[in-house]
């Protein structure tokens, strides 16, 4: 029987493997227990049950031990080596009939389905794919026209599979092994693929949310037991019991016994472990009560902790969490806005119970990092926000923070001593509503437990001290603040409080824009008493789409220094920001807000602007309109884009050709109606 180009493919790179000398492993030889296992635990390549099996397999070792797997897949016909998705990813489910088409047909695709079941399994931390193909043979049966690709994959880069590029097998050959090694170590994310990560998993994230929310919705039996608040602490309940904690076995479905019995219930066993998760953060005792007090009137709720055929409504909502939630938040190594997806989740439905004014909004995390950037964050700020919600702000400062640390502190101790102090000592929020505020604690808690100063209080008494004797001394330096509206000054009076109590560093406000035209009442004024505005940003009219209305602007100010009449103050207009949004609730639709025009590069540009830099790009310059710098009045009324935009009257030659071209339509097409007459 003639062999398929298919199998000639593998005989020729199989060659090339024992010329090299490289240990090579065939479809159903097992190279090991945990390989082995890995294969056949994990779906086939069709999506159901039934081992996989690699068509060739190595395993890379050093002479310190250090073992790479190496799954490589064949396929033997032209096109077929590799498919992506239109972002430029591997493609693993290509939906309609066949979700696992891609992975089948496709050599590169069908690689990448083995070595992320030997990641899953557990025992390795890295693996290498690759995909080999070819379509012709010549006249003595050898292949002509072989093709090769190959990734690497680790758990450090967050699974992102890395190219090598220009990859030879030869780099394989153990003479060559440590240099090649070498090299897969110097593979990292760069800061756009760590953004499209991080954006890729909250999505994910927030589906996940919306899909648990939308089970709660559909259920009468649920979604007449909890309110708004209620849904929200049973999140974040289940969340915190379930979260792995050192020195404590991980919470498992199993757990959950769904007794019938007050003392020893499915609810009782979330308190329990909710305490044993916030003490070993190391949360106050008053943090601790405080968090347990708002969880208890839910998860004693006996309708939830009642079996119903054998299992509780807790025991349920925790296998979904446990499957699709956790293993998003510990998987990886950025931190995803969690507790903000929740907040969005239950806006989508139904407004935040105490929230008449339409005043809890959450603020988008490419916002709160673009604020943190122009106000000069780094590993030495001190950043407080005094209306924080569920944190946003602080962790995208935290995050820069943090970042810039590992930067600049080349000695690990130094590093690891500067971080910790990042955490617990330089960030400080105030938020005075407590269904949100168990939001923040989580959140921070997540972020690597940055919660010690996190203040559930009225922000008018709580803050900054500047008695430098005194032990409650915050050195602020940088102010961040997305205000309720519906505070004096449009959220103004949190602005002046805040920078009042500065005595240096910069303060920026994503605020309704109109705040700075005259109805931010007498906190503009005195504002600028103190505090120069450097910029003022107009932001997109559908920021805050399916919450808030409202027109928003960001100003920036330097603190503690008074403005001066002939300061130059630069106005941005950003209305469009490269990000195209969608109103979508339901958990069946799945994006709400999409990267549609360089929308990184746009947010790098304002930056680099606000700070006084060069940009890299040019959409927002003077020579097109959107950048203007101009001289603002010291009453405080004329901070806005608009105020400053010169609308040019005169008539150019292009108008007149226009107009005379409307004046000749209309006219014969009046003629042609015999309206008119024509003229002699």
């Amino acid at each position: 029987m003639a062999k398929s180009i298919e199998e000639k493919i593998e005989e020729h790179f199989k060659s090339i493997l024992h010329d090299l000398h490289i240990r090579h492993y065939g479809k159903t030889e097992e190279i090991n227990s945990s390989i082995t296992r890995a294969l056949k635990e994990a779906e086939s390549k069709s999506g159901g049950s039934g081992m996989n099996y690699p068509d060739i397999q190595l395993l890379l070792h050093n002479k310190t031990r250090r073992d790479i797997p190496v799954m490589i897949e064949a396929k033997g016909t032209k096109g077929k080596l590799e498919k992506l998705t239109p972002d430029g990813d591997i493609e693993l489910v290509s939906g309609g009939k066949n979700p696992k088409y891609a992975v089948q047909h496709f050599a590169v695709n069908g690689a990448l389905h083995y070595g992320l079941a030997i990641l899953d399994e557990g025992t390795y931390s890295e693996v290498i794919i690759v995909g080999i193909n070819g379509s012709m043979l010549n006249e003595e049966g050898q292949v002509k026209d072989p093709e090769i690709k190959a990734y690497y994959i680790s758990k450090k880069n967050d699974m992102v599979p890395k190219e090598l590029v220009d990859f030879d097998f030869v780099s394989m050959n153990q003479s060559n092994i440590d240099m090649f090694f070498t090299e897969l170590d110097r593979l990292s994310l760069t800061e756009a693929e760590k953004e499209k990560l991080k954006r890729d998993k909250e999505e994910l994230l927030e589906q996940s949310i919306k899909g648990i929310h939308q089970r709660i919705y559909d259920d009468a039996s649920i979604k007449t037991l909890l309110g708004t608040n209620e849904k929200l602490y049973l999140f974040c309940g289940l969340i915190m019991a379930g979260l792995t904690t050192e020195g404590v076995k991980p919470l498992e479905v199993a757990d959950f016994h769904s007794n019938d019995t007050p003392e020893d219930n499915d609810g009782n066993i979330v308190l329990r472990r909710t305490k044993t998760f916030l003490n070993k953060k190391n949360c106050s005792a008053d943090k601790v009560d405080m968090v347990l007090n708002y969880l208890k009137p839910v998860f004693e709720k006996r309708d939830l902790w009642k079996p119903t055929n054998g299992e509780s409504v807790i025991k349920s909502i925790y296998k979904q969490i446990k499957e699709d939630i956790l293993p998003l938040l510990e998987s990886s190594n950025i931190h995803l806005d969690f507790t903000g997806k929740i907040l969005n989740s239950l806006n989508d439905w139904v407004a935040i119970e105490n929230d008449k004014l339409n005043d809890v909004v959450l603020t988008p995390r490419f916002v709160t990092k673009l604020m943190a950037r122009i106000t000069r964050t780094d590993m030495d700020s001190f950043v407080w926000d005094t209306c924080m919600g569920s944190s946003g702000f602080l962790v995208s400062a935290m995050e820069i923070m943090i970042d810039d640390a590992k930067k600049r502190i080349k000695d690990t101790q130094a590093r690891e001593c500067k971080v910790e102090n990042i955490r617990h000592n330089q960030l400080l929020g105030i938020e005075i509503l407590g269904n949100i505020y168990i939001l923040a604690v989580l959140n921070m808690i997540l972020m690597g437990d940055g919660s010690s100063q996190i203040i559930c209080g009225d922000s008018h008494k709580e803050g900054p001290k500047f008695i430098k004797s005194h032990k409650d001394t915050f050195p602020a330096n940088v102010f961040l603040l997305n205000p309720p509206y519906s505070a004096p000054g449009k959220g103004l009076i949190f602005v002046d409080e805040a920078l009042s109590r500065m005595e240096t560093g910069y303060g920026a406000v994503l605020i309704q824009e109109n705040a700075g035209n005259g109805q931010g009442d007498v906190y503009a004024k005195r504002i600028l008493e103190k505090n120069t505005l450097i910029a003022s940003i107009h932001m997109p009219a559908d920021l805050f789409i399916g919450k808030s209305s409202v027109q928003t602007a960001i100003y920036l100010f330097q603190v503690n220094r008074p403005h001066e009449a002939d300061d130059i103050v630069t106005f941005i207009d950003f209305s469009e920001d490269g990000y195209s949004r969608q109103n979508r609730k339901k958990s069946t639709q799945k994006v709400n807000l999409r990267n549609t025009d360089h929308a990184l590069e746009r947010y790098d540009e304002v930056a680099a602007i606000c700070l006084g830099k060069k940009p890299k790009t040019s959409y927002y310059t003077e020579a097109n309109g959107l950048v203007i710098r101009d001289t603002v009045t010291l009453d405080g009324n004329d901070w806005t884009f608009n105020q400053h935009k010169t609308i040019d009257t005169t008539p150019t030659e292009e108008d007149f050709k226009k107009t005379v071209a409307d004046y000749l339509a209309w006219k014969v097409s009046a003629i042609l109606k015999g309206e008119v007459s024509v003229d002699v």
